[in-house]
């Protein structure tokens, strides 16, 4: 992908698009829109189990067997007790079950990031969209038979899940190599990957109230018929190319196909392995990954605990609160796509800038925010407002270096993704333990050296990035690159 500055001029020597391919109301705003429905549908189905499991393994249960009914008294209006109301099943899992059940998802997706990065490259993306939704989501709505046959099928098929969802996060970002022109590339990318957040959000604030009055299969079976019907949806409106949409105008095409005019992005089967190993940018990219989901990492797996241990908030509120710094997240995630493309599009600064500006940003701030935790501990209000900073500020990130593959290697988007999933998998995998084995060590001070840490680490990364990236497209990513393995 060009520079912010030859994508100006590209799109200074082309004719003046006209009014009508511009705007919000267009094909490819459309798409994301679509794309961000499959990204809701996808996130609330990855965290439904985290709401649903403490109501599946209820340790108030009377001790039965492992398929022994959750049960609800009721009143009948004069003092006596109805017969009670059967929600859902119970299961006597162990906590080590449970570890093993909550990590299955990741376990699949870590094993399918590389491989599902290189299928990316070689299948339509629409399709691997479309069929990874479905598949997702058909599982979901298994998952609850799977509990009662029993718990190995049930750690198989959220593992398959995990599959699918590597396949989804990898593909998505193919589509937008064809679709989004240079100067609307974060927004449309930030659109679309804002689902993310909301399913997040929609689930914390809906998932508990769906397990106390319907049952926690409902969790699965609601959140799964959303996916199947965003499936539904995908498969009739997107189409991988604008060239074969059939209800695009033709001057969106034409002005989509003069901005990518430059781009050098059809996809390749051929890896150059050798010279993506050897290419600082890339490194700068893949370490950035690990980096700045390090502090993300933390927040989602211990934030209840903070707000409950050390902000003194009830589990209830803190639910809330956590679904308010979701929110937060979801606006500022949108609006840090629009604002970089401002600047791009109004030859402010160039990509290379934008890509750096939003990244320091995106690192410096939470750190800051971070590290102040601790001392304003004794104040929920500017505790909060911290967390919210941090949520808002790291969300820049998006439009930084967590996007700046598609600058430096467009024809291999899909592989580099995939490829930069297992760096984010590892900072999942390795934040929460450490700051786990700090916590054991001193609860007090524990949160301390977790926040320096994090700290740390985010800005060791965001060093590296301020001195290796690029935002040309690398000699090894260019058509006439010969070095092949």
């Amino acid at each position: 992908m060009s520079t912010g500055a030859e994508a100006t001029v590209s799109a200074g020597d082309a004719a003046p698009a006209p009014a009508s391919s511009k705007g919000v109301c267009s094909v490819r705003h459309g798409l994301a829109l679509l794309l961000h429905l499959c990204n809701f549908a996808i996130s609330t189905q990855l965290m439904n189990l985290s709401i649903a499991l403490p109501a599946m393994v209820n340790g108030t249960a009377p001790a039965g067997p492992p398929n022994a009914s959750s049960a609800v008294a009721l009143d009948d209006g004069n003092g006596a007790l109805m017969e009670p109301k059967v929600l859902a099943p119970v299961y006597a899992w162990s906590p080590e079950i449970q570890g093993v059940i909550l990590s299955s998802l990741s376990y699949g997706s870590f094993v399918a990031s590389v491989p599902s990065g290189y299928v990316a490259g070689r299948v339509r993306p629409r399709l691997l969209i479309g069929a990874s939704l479905l598949a997702f989501s058909t599982l979901s709505l298994l998952l609850p038979l799977a509990a009662g046959a029993g718990v190995a099928l049930f750690i198989l098929l959220r593992t398959v899940q995990g599959v699918a969802q590597a396949m989804v996060q990898t593909s998505q970002y193919l589509i937008w190599v064809k679709w989004a022109p240079p100067l609307e590339m974060n927004q449309l990318i930030t659109i679309s990957i804002s689902g993310l957040m909301l399913g997040s959000l929609t689930v914390v604030l809906v998932g508990g109230f769906l397990c106390e009055t319907l049952g926690w299969p409902y969790v699965f079976y609601i959140f799964g018929g959303i996916g199947l019907a965003c499936s539904c949806l995908w498969f009739p409106l997107a189409h991988d190319d604008p060239a074969a949409h059939p209800l695009i105008s033709a001057a969106e095409r034409d002005y989509i196909a003069r901005s990518l005019a430059q781009q050098d992005c059809e996809p390749d089967q051929s890896l150059p392995i050798t010279a993506m190993v050897r290419s600082l940018p890339l490194w700068s990219v893949l370490l950035s990954q690990f980096t700045e989901h390090w502090f993300f990492y933390v927040l989602m797996a211990y934030l209840p605990t903070y707000l409950h241990a050390v902000l003194r908030v009830d589990l209830q509120a803190s639910g809330f609160l956590s679904a308010l710094l979701l929110g937060v997240a979801f606006i500022s995630v949108i609006l840090g796509g629009l604002l970089a493309d401002c600047l791009l599009s109004r030859n402010v600064l160039s990509l290379l800038v934008v890509r750096r500006l939003f990244t320091s940003v995106g690192v410096l701030f939470p750190s800051l925010f971070s590290v102040l935790l601790p001392w304003v501990s004794f104040s929920l209000g500017i505790s909060m407002a911290f967390l919210a900073l941090s949520l808002a500020t790291s969300s820049l990130c998006q439009s930084g270096a967590l996007i700046n593959f598609m600058d430096i290697a467009p024809r291999y988007t899909g592989f580099i993704k995939g490829l930069s999933l297992v760096f984010v998998q590892l900072s999942g995998v390795i934040a929460p333990t450490v700051s786990g084995f700090f916590l054991s060590q001193d609860a007090e001070l524990g949160w301390r050296n977790i926040f320096l840490l994090s700290a740390a680490v985010d800005v060791s990364g965001l060093v590296f990035f301020l001195v290796f990236s690029r935002a040309e497209v690398q000699d090894w990513a260019r058509a006439q690159t010969l070095t092949r393995l």
